[in-house]
């Protein structure tokens, strides 16, 4: 059966950990040399997706592994320049998997068009107008895209409110649309540019902005997991957790850093597959705040048999079609990787990275503290740095991490020593 359950993957040379790759995966040899080739986008292809091209950046891909989500194994590309984070994410979904693993759910894949309209005069009048012409506005929207509409997609429905602002009250006009496995930019942005006339005049107003909103409220994804106690080494370690979560609920300076380390999972996975790491970023936050306060996204609690049980709401606009996702080669091969059949089921696949992140994150710092875990490869990295190899290389780590100097003019002494 097959299973993202590896023994020593890490010990693996690169070029083994492929093949540990393509096989669960069930990808080609042409999909494996192109995860391989530093090159796989190349010049033309850049200068197709953004302005300006110049040249062409990289960074390291690797694999989170031992992700057991709804019943179904995952091995989950990541594209991050931090050490430590992958490997994080892979010693927390082992834990998660003895107890079942982690299970996900989705509201649909609806994004949210603003249509602004400014510049009215009896603007709760002209707001009831706008819902009383709600099936006009749907109808004129799916026929701007009528393969989204075809498909199943399409505005699902109308909303409008009225706000109050520095430039005086507003009428904000929603489009809810279903934009299926697309992230929806281009299909939302377009609806409601076409619609700017009628609102115009329906209401007597002036319409101005017209763009999608990145809270997409109504894209969210959930996770769950419950850890057994005696997996995180006892109760004791299940309430320091909490103890920590705590503090990042009462604490919005603590909350900005517990976010982040989710996002470090999840931005990273969204980069692998060609989606936009700055929408869901931007997304993550706003909805982080949409109480008014910001909030973990993450919940910590304790269950009745003194488990740990955790939970994740996100907002995720994520796609399978369009964009980068069609272009960047790698990210192709990325999403073939995974295996997922729908969009929603991209997103709930990174809320589950999310929620192991998290944990990864939370139990050290309540337990050994983050330095710990992290020194050993930060001080790789600057051994590397330095300029050592082997088991020199091997010496400079052991020696920095137990002296608690990690620094390359430190390194670069070592290595003079060790070279003697």
């Amino acid at each position: 059966m097959k299973t993202s359950v590896y023994s020593g993957f890490y010990k693996l040379s690169v070029e083994d950990r492929l093949k540990e790759v393509v096989e669960f995966a069930g990808i080609s040899e042409e999909d494996a040399k192109v995860i391989a080739d530093p090159n796989a986008l190349d010049l033309d292809k850049a200068d197709h997706m953004v302005e300006n091209v110049i040249g062409i950046y990289s960074l390291p891909m690797g694999v989170a592994i031992n992700f057991l989500i709804n019943g179904k194994d995952y091995v989950i590309p990541m594209v991050t320049e931090e050490p430590s984070v992958i490997a994080a994410a892979s010693n927390a979904a082992k834990f998660a998997r003895e107890n079942g693993g982690i299970f996900t759910s989705n509201t649909g894949s609806i994004m949210i068009a603003q249509v602004q309209v400014i510049n009215v005069a009896d603007i709760n009048y002209a707001r009831n107008i706008v819902l009383e012409n709600k099936e006009k506005i749907k109808e004129m929207c799916n026929a701007k895209d009528p393969i989204l509409v075809q498909h199943g997609g399409g505005v699902e429905d109308v909303e409008a409110r009225v706000i109050d602002t520095l430039a005086g009250k507003m009428l904000i006009v929603h489009l809810i649309v279903n934009t299926l496995d697309a992230m929806g930019a281009n299909a939302v942005n377009t609806m409601a540019e076409s619609i700017a006339p009628y609102i115009e005049q329906i209401t007597g107003g002036k319409v101005f902005l017209r763009i999608l909103s990145n809270l997409a409220a109504k894209r969210l994804v959930r996770a769950r997991v419950v850890v057994k106690k005696e997996t995180l080494g006892g109760e004791e370690v299940v309430n320091s957790i909490i103890t920590a979560y705590a503090f990042a609920e009462a604490d919005p300076f603590r909350a900005a850093t517990h976010n982040k380390g989710i996002m470090n999972g999840i931005s990273a996975a969204v980069m692998a597959t060609g989606n936009d790491t700055r929408a869901i970023e931007s997304g993550a936050h706003a909805y982080a705040a949409i109480t008014g306060r910001y909030k973990p996204l993450t919940v910590w609690e304790k269950t009745k048999d003194g488990d740990l049980a955790g939970s994740i709401e996100i907002p995720m606009a994520v796609g399978l079609v369009g964009g980068a996702t069609k272009i960047h080669p790698t990210a192709q091969v990325a999403v073939k990787m995974l295996g997922v059949k729908t969009a929603a089921e991209l997103g709930e696949v990174f809320a589950a990275l999310g929620l192991m992140q998290n944990l990864a994150a939370v139990k050290v710092l309540a337990t050994e503290g983050v330095q710990r875990g992290h020194m050993s490869l930060h001080a790789r990295n600057v051994a590397t740095v330095a300029g050592a190899k082997g088991e020199v290389l091997e010496k400079v780590v052991k020696r920095m991490i137990d002296e608690k100097n990690v620094r390359v003019e430190y390194a670069q002494e070592l290595m003079k020593e060790y070279s003697k």
